[in-house]
């Protein structure tokens, strides 16, 4: 291994390959036109990779046959959900005996060059070895991820079981947001995987570290497959819910303005300003014997109800940790 500046650092591999990695700050800086001068098929990635804001890959073939890929990939090495702006984001250039990578973060740069890594780079007969090796390592951000989306998931879950309070859904969204942030860093690592068969073909099939790679992406590809249906099933629940709870409120104000209808058309009848109304001129008793009659024909509607079955449980008290 060659060490020079802390921005730059190369590491020649007992296969015949080169792994450079740069830390830039600055496009216009010497190091990159030195490395374009020195590495002449890095001219259109270096060209390019400045312009990209999101994640970007292409796949060329400058000498007819042997392909280059090359591309930036954006991450995150935080386990909470954040905005893309302050994303990790590192740039890649892939040849047949040059490795090129370009603003690693400083957590994954100190695994990559960890001793058990560099002996792992150096059983590797063909750069793109290294790219696998450093992409599957980069996955594992992901799975810390879903393993912090998994726990508030079940959070809200408990939540949801013990009581369906309105702002639930709000919780679900945001669960819903936060797996689409991830899903999103994701597509790009997914896409990694048919440019490189579509540079090699299936010379990349015999790889151990590009298989490796390919079952780390399965695994990732259905823990978002299982929580997308997941966050499916909670919403469809929710959803249910409400249209339960907008029925219930219905029925039970149905059949509380159908029980008081009989005290409503009495008074009306008898609230009328005529002077020749039964009981009106009676005094007292009069008041209570159309009380009695609003009493008698309120409990005998609600009887009717009762013994049609027409108002089932929806005026019985529910227990407090009750869904619905």
């Amino acid at each position: 291994m060659n060490s020079q500046e802390s921005s730059y650092r190369e590491w020649s591999m007992s296969g015949g390959w080169k792994w450079i990695d740069l830390s830039i700050e600055d496009w216009n800086e010497p190091l990159v036109s030195e490395l374009e001068q020195k590495y002449p098929l890095t001219e259109e990635w270096i060209k390019e990779i400045p312009k990209v804001e999101t994640s970007y890959l292409s796949v060329r073939f400058p000498e007819g046959e042997r392909p280059m890929i090359f591309g930036s990939l954006l991450y995150s090495v935080k386990v909470e959900i954040d905005t893309s702006r302050s994303c990790n984001k590192f740039h890649f250039f892939l040849s047949d005996d040059l490795f090129i990578t370009i603003n690693l973060d400083e957590h994954t740069r100190s695994i990559m060059t960890t001793e058990e890594r560099i002996r792992l780079l150096n059983s590797c007969t063909h750069p793109r070895d290294g790219l696998f090796i450093l992409v599957r390592s980069i996955l594992h951000y992901f799975h810390a991820g879903m393993d912090n989306f998994e726990a508030n998931l079940r959070r809200v879950e408990d939540i949801m079981r013990k009581s369906n309070q309105k702002h639930i859904m709000d919780r679900i969204l945001n669960a819903r947001f936060e797996l689409l942030y991830w899903h999103n860093l994701f597509i790009s690592f997914q896409e990694l995987l048919t440019a490189a068969r579509e540079a090699y073909l299936e010379e990349v099939d015999s790889s151990v570290y590009f298989k490796r790679y390919v079952y780390r992406v399965e695994r990732a590809d259905k823990l978002f497959l299982h929580y997308e249906k997941e966050i499916d099933t909670l919403i469809s629940i929710d959803d249910a819910i409400s249209a339960f709870r907008g029925n219930e409120i219905s029925k039970t104000l149905t059949i509380i303005a159908s029980i008081f209808t009989p005290a409503t058309v009495i008074g009306a009848i008898w609230g009328m300003n005529f002077d020749y109304l039964p009981w009106i001129k009676t005094g007292v008793w009069g008041f209570v014997l159309i009380s009695g009659l609003i009493a008698l024909s309120t409990i005998g509607l609600w009887i009717w109800l009762k013994a049609k079955g027409w108002t089932g449980d929806l005026l019985e008290v529910e227990e407090e940790d009750a869904n619905l």
